[in-house]
């Protein structure tokens, strides 16, 4: 039975849910100038050391942590660094790791696809980006007794608010690359994360310098990448 506002279903509490209804003709409009900014998404690697109201990067990951999670676990956490000692150290880890996955661990394939990129074990962007965003996501999470409850469908959960959070930081005119070196250990070390998370991914997140560069490759169409039904 209704009651005011909500319903009550075996005894939880659910919201009376208004979306904002468009025209088709604004969903239309809505839908292709969404398209263009985000075609417009470039992963950069050389960045500005300009400052950013640190309320910028806040509503970001607020922007973030509206994703949908399983069984509404909310399974991310979010450090945000700034401090210049700490992302030095986080520079010197990953270029460390990145050394062993260039010259040990990456097939000749591998290596072969990564040249059109320009990319190398070198990442100074960890130093010249004013803010380093490192996602965490959390298997499990431990009550004040120290007992374990589990989280559900972690990766996809923290996979979706992880795309969120790219098209916020591109919607409020900044870049980002996403930076995956591989292990990922370090971070848990360096910023003192609890046992419950584990290193997803690390964006440096800033303006782009006064010249930049991106590699000059393209986007598969979308007869490539839609089968209607």
């Amino acid at each position: 039975m209704a009651i005011d506002n909500y319903i009550l279903v075996e005894g939880f509490k659910h919201l009376k849910y208004n979306p904002v209804i468009y025209t088709a003709n604004e969903m239309m409009e809505r839908s292709k100038n969404y398209f263009e900014l985000m075609h417009k998404r470039r992963s950069v690697r050389e960045f500005s050391d300009k400052e950013i109201p640190i309320e910028i990067i806040q509503n970001i990951i607020k922007t973030a942590a509206t994703a949908p999670s399983g069984a509404n676990k909310q399974p991310w956490t979010f450090c945000v660094v700034k401090n210049a000692e700490i992302k030095r150290k986080i520079r010197l880890a990953a270029e460390e790791e990145e050394r062993k996955s260039y010259d040990e661990r990456m097939s000749e394939t591998w290596l072969e696809d990564l040249k059109k990129l320009g990319t190398d074990a070198n990442k100074p962007f960890l130093e010249k980006a004013p803010y380093l965003i490192v996602v965490f996501k959390r298997p499990f999470e431990v009550d004040a007794n120290g007992n374990k409850h589990q989280n559900y469908y972690v990766n996809e959960s923290v996979g979706l608010a992880c795309g969120i959070l790219i098209s916020a930081i591109h919607n409020a005119g900044l870049v980002t690359l996403t930076h995956t070196p591989s292990p990922m250990r370090f971070l848990e070390k360096i910023l003192d994360r609890p046992k419950n998370e584990r290193a997803f991914l690390l964006l440096p997140v800033g303006y782009g310098a006064a010249e930049m560069y991106v590699p000059d490759i393209c986007r598969k169409s979308l007869d490539e990448v839609v089968k209607m039904y």
